[in-house]
């Protein structure tokens, strides 16, 4: 069913394989769509026939062992997904196969960090910093892979034959856990950290953390569950436990495992380690110096601090903020910012209520519909389910932003920067009108990556003295991460050997 936010609601009960099977039966149409969406965009990230084909010899190897490292409750439930794959897409590989691949993307994704598909924000409050005492999560899953992709978002509710009933937001048949929470008040997020280029399979994370949604009742028994798990790639794993009244961070290597718990709240998840287990670590060292998570981690300090204490409101206002440190402007769609406006989606917990705010499109900035679980799975377990099971009246409402004219520029910008790509790439040089680039500019101009495309078109026009002024235009504003700074600045080089 979908609700009037444009939100599916699912619910699913039983053993494994009928689970997944009522999954891919419910949203058949829907997997179709999504399946699309994700292979159109490899498609725009490697539009080469030669390297796809390459690409899909090189998955089909690398994840050959993929099987040995899932659970099998958790293939079962896959398997029963499965069928609900259409025929269409078996040049990638037969249904059963593609789902498992499609497990481990997120892994995948945030491994190949020039792709940037991975840059999520989450904090956690309670005590003093929280209104009325109790635990506060929030989070942004900053996972894209194209605007088609996260058209269809599910709020998945589960009843298995063993283990917990809980939640969790995902999209049409993915059973991985990104986001979500159980009925013992046990919520789960996870966070990319920097990570090699995987060398061999092992567990994808977010069926790490679907396992930890389904049978952990407690902080001991998720970090047990992870301890026990091999992973490919590097993760964060923000736990809030309403039965120990504490949140920590489970940070997971390859290599091993560690927890993050300090003294005091907040607690900060950004892109990369805290714990003493990693401070040496050269991976960690050099995200720390080169990538955004570092400003991320401090605009959310800054924001906790200002808007202390907390309520849903607030927690929502902070997910949705687009300025930088001391309120800085970086443009829209930076990845300095707490809203990049890319979200998947953005959810708030409040595990000791059961409680559980989703975004509900565009991105975060759509109204964040309440689901109070004791309800919802009362109402499931009754079958008396003929509307949403949302809790209308503890709905958070949509951001002001959307009716503003900068989302418009901005939702132009988007637009227009796909043409603009296109005319500094073409083998023939074809001139933009100045109104057509000028309107450009001014969808979005305070973004750094703006002036760098007009610098790339008016390179590719031979017209070095106005790439010239647009890369230094660039370089004056907030640039996201130190490669990116230096790219730029070779650019300028180039023009001026």
């Amino acid at each position: 069913m979908k609700n009037p936010q444009g939100l599916w609601e699912m619910y699913l009960q039983g053993e494994a394989f009928e689970r997944g099977k009522a999954f891919g039966k419910m949203c058949q149409p829907l997997i179709y769509h999504q399946e699309k969406a994700f292979v159109d965009q490899i498609k725009n990230f490697v539009p080469n026939e030669f390297y796809l084909k390459f690409l899909k010899y090189l998955l089909a190897w690398f994840n050959k062992d993929l099987d040995k490292n899932i659970p099998d409750e958790y293939l079962r439930e896959m398997y029963g997904v499965s069928l609900a794959h259409s025929p269409d897409f078996e040049f990638v590989g037969e249904a059963y196969g593609r789902v498992l691949n499609y497990h481990a993307a997120h892994d995948i994704g945030h491994a190949l960090r020039q792709y940037m598909l991975v840059g999520c924000s989450s904090f956690a409050v309670q005590d003093s910093l929280s209104e009325d005492g109790k635990m506060l999560i929030g989070r942004n899953f900053d996972f894209y892979v194209g605007d088609a992709f996260a058209e269809n978002k599910i709020v998945a509710f589960c009843s298995p034959d063993s283990g917990h009933q809980f939640m969790w937001v995902t999209w049409p048949g993915f059973i991985g856990a990104a986001s979500g929470m159980n009925m013992a008040g046990l919520s789960v997020t996870i966070n990319a950290a920097s990570s090699t280029p995987p060398l061999g399979t092992k567990t994808p994370i977010a069926i790490l953390t679907r396992e930890i949604l389904q049978y952990a009742s407690n902080i001991e028994e998720a970090i047990a569950i992870a301890s026990r798990r091999e992973t490919f790639v590097s993760e964060s794993i923000l736990i809030g436990s309403a039965k120990d009244k504490k949140a920590v961070i489970i940070e997971k290597s390859p290599e091993k495992t560690a927890v993050f718990s300090p003294s005091a709240y907040p607690l900060i998840c950004t892109n990369h380690y805290q714990s003493s287990e990693f401070e040496n670590d050269k991976l960690n060292i050099e995200n720390i110096q080169n990538s955004d998570s570092p400003y991320r981690f401090q605009r959310l300090a800054e924001l906790i601090k200002q808007q202390n204490p907390l309520s849903p409101l607030k927690v929502a206002e902070i997910l949705r903020n687009k300025e930088g440190v001391d309120g800085e402007s970086l443009g829209f769609g930076n990845q300095l910012a707490i809203n990049q406006l890319v979200a998947h989606h953005s959810v708030i917990f409040k595990p000791e209520e059961l409680k559980v705010w989703v975004s509900a499109p565009p991105y975060q900035l759509g109204e964040y519909v309440c689901y109070d679980l004791k309800n919802v799975f009362d109402k499931f377990g009754k079958n008396s389910v003929t509307t949403s099971v949302q809790q209308e009246e503890n709905n958070i409402p949509a951001d002001e932003f959307l009716k503003s004219s900068q989302f418009r520029g901005y939702e132009n910008y988007r637009k227009l920067k796909y043409y603009i790509q296109y005319f500094s790439n073409v083998e023939k040089n074809i001139d933009l009108s100045e109104d057509w680039l000028k309107t450009f500019e001014n969808s979005n101009p305070n973004y750094y990556l703006t002036q760098v495309m007009l610098g790339n078109y008016f390179n590719h026009q031979n017209n070095p003295n106005k790439a010239r002024l647009h890369y230094l235009k660039a370089l004056a504003l907030p640039v996201a991460t130190s490669a990116e700074r230096k790219e730029i600045e070779e650019f300028l080089m180039e023009i001026n050997p």
